[in-house]
């Protein structure tokens, strides 16, 4: 069975990480970057281990200049994503590369890639929210300013606040200013845990940052308390198998912890990541878990449910998309 048509909700997605390598390439050449050290004979990204895999994000970064640039890419991105199905999309958008930090230029960003996003709801069905993020190996500082970026842009298009980047890089206590600021202004808190920490960097993060959902999270399963702790919380993880898989995090698909998760009582969703870093698509998410794990068509619809109720989104925006689902909410 294929996948590809069935309607999907995927909320743990980077606009950079997203973007084609092809358009990427593309867009250096017009600008006359070099970033050629970044592709292998096949013009895919090319990378070895996850500290790798960040230089390589931040270089094809480089030639993304401009909000027009952004628009371009929102546009790739969404069009591609719609082929697979996904009727909504939750976007990480970093303020870093996205005017450096300055709430001004954040603004212009912002409004191209929603301008973007508009087009392509109205063209090919798909709805897309964005999370602003921090790096977090850019340091507390960066944190705080795009936070403010967050905050000050906060409305029905940036919906959330969220931080990513290299996890063991200082404590979650040490972006709480940030996350305190965000908390304040209104938005929804997800924070990228567990991937590469361990249990205690979830738990640090749950406590500390007051946030409702992880991002990836695998490692939550180290500790029975912790994972009792998150149901009772009902905090939600965006797990990310086949970024997971690519990158070493776990030893292969059938060694993921996902349906332990699940079958823990945890939470769970899936989504795509960095999408043409890992050589994926939300179909092939929702295949190889097919194939690894027997889910079905059922397993699938609950994924989606519990995404489209952990969405951050409005109640309107969410019971539009629950009919595309096939749900009444």
């Amino acid at each position: 069975m294929t996948y590809q048509s069935m309607p999907k909700v995927e909320i743990h997605h980077h606009i950079e990480g997203a973007a084609p390598p092809k358009f990427i390439a593309s867009l250096a050449r017009e600008k006359n970057i070099d970033i050629s050290r970044i592709f292998d004979a096949d013009g895919n990204y090319a990378y070895a281990g996850f500290a790798e895999f960040l230089s390589t994000y931040e270089a094809a970064c480089e030639p993304l200049t401009g909000p027009q640039e952004f628009y371009r890419l929102t546009k790739a991105i969404l069009e591609e994503a719609a082929e697979h199905g996904v009727v909504y999309l939750e976007t990480f958008i970093s303020p870093d590369f996205c005017g450096g930090g300055d709430v001004s230029a954040w603004r212009d960003y912002v409004a191209a890639i929603e301008q973007a996003a508009t087009e392509a709801e109205r063209d090919a069905g798909i709805t897309l929210r964005g999370i602003a993020t921090a790096v977090r190996h850019f340091g507390p500082d960066n944190a705080k300013a795009s936070s403010r970026c967050a905050a000050e842009t906060k409305g029905d298009f940036i919906t959330g606040f969220g931080m990513g980047g290299a996890e063991t890089h200082l404590r979650p206590r040490d972006f709480a200013y940030a996350y305190d600021m965000a908390r304040e202004a209104g938005l929804q808190l997800t924070c990228h845990a567990g991937e590469w920490g361990g249990s205690d960097m979830v738990a640090e993060t749950i406590h500390d940052l007051g946030v409702n959902r992880i991002g990836h999270g695998i490692h939550v399963m180290q500790d029975p308390k912790l994972v009792a702790e998150a149901v009772e919380k009902d905090i939600v993880f965006e797990v990310c198998p086949g970024s997971n898989v690519s990158l070493g995090a776990v030893t292969g698909w059938d060694a993921h912890p996902i349906a332990a998760m699940r079958d823990a009582g945890l939470k769970v969703t899936v989504s795509t990541d960095d999408p043409p870093f890992f050589h994926t698509t939300m179909t092939n998410e929702f295949t190889m878990l097919s194939n690894t794990f027997g889910w079905d068509t059922a397993d699938f619809d609950a994924l989606n449910q519990t995404a489209l109720e952990a969405a951050y989104c409005d109640d309107e925006t969410r019971a539009k998309i629950a009919k595309k689902l096939g749900k009444v909410t």
